[in-house]
């Protein structure tokens, strides 16, 4: 996957203008909506615990009637939650493969056939016929995309792109739109900015983006729809 900044700098981010950066106050909300970010990211998973559910399983009391691979990607999920503030609290978050392959391993430990590591063969992704770069280049995919991610101007813009890059590329066997999205709001909170909390209630609207983003290669039009979305969830923070 090809990442053309220059292009991308060109998207209109007025519509973006009416959030101003206040670290301190968006990771205050990040830590408060901490569970509900836990839930939809399972839930856009496939995950079948409830809201209630999950927020009991994370206060320490088991919750029945649930495979134990969702118990264990709630708990890993929040893992990495923790893991990600805890960089951000030192300011040590990197847009970087230290970083990244950190946060996958609280990701998908025990889940994906390795974790903490690029994958090592090829992968598919279901519903489309989009083919992932082959496992010997993604050194090489991802030095080139860094590189041009780190050139877009706006920082909602590139933590949207990043979340993008990594989703398409498929850097792990498993885990690889969960750990993007941690990386996507690492470089939100970073900079200041309010979290993306895709819902699971939109995600039958979000994975026909995401597929026909796979199948098109219309970077700018799945940056526009997350765009709208991160306006349209997070309009009511702006005082």
């Amino acid at each position: 996957m090809m990442i053309n900044s220059q292009k991308i700098n060109t998207i209109d981010t007025t519509n973006l203008q009416i959030f101003t950066p206040d670290k301190p106050l968006s990771f205050a909300l990040a830590k408060k909506d901490r569970v509900d970010f836990i839930y939809n990211t399972a839930a856009l998973e496939g995950n079948a615990m409830t809201f209630p559910e999950v927020q009991t399983l994370l206060e320490g009391i088991t919750v029945g009637g649930h495979k134990l691979s969702d118990e264990q990607q709630i708990l890993n999920q929040n893992r990495s939650v923790t893991l990600l503030f805890e960089l951000l609290e030192r300011d040590d978050f990197r847009i970087d493969k230290p970083t990244l392959l950190r946060l996958h391993a609280k990701v998908a430990e025990e889940e994906a056939l390795s974790w903490g590591a690029f994958r090592t063969s090829g992968v598919n992704i279901g519903g489309t016929e989009y083919i992932p770069p082959s496992a010997g280049e993604l050194e090489s995919v991802f030095e080139r995309g860094i590189a041009q991610i780190m050139q877009i101007t706006h920082p909602i813009i590139r933590a949207i792109t990043y979340f993008l890059f990594g989703a398409k590329c498929q850097f792990f066997f498993d885990g690889n739109k969960r750990t993007s999205r941690l990386m996507m709001n690492g470089i939100l909170l970073s900079s200041g900015y309010p979290i993306l909390n895709i819902k699971a209630r939109d995600k039958l609207e979000f994975n026909s983006v995401m597929i026909e983003f796979y199948d098109h290669d219309d970077i700018e039009k799945a940056i526009a729809y997350l765009s709208d979305y991160y306006i349209r969830q997070n309009a009511h923070l702006v005082a």
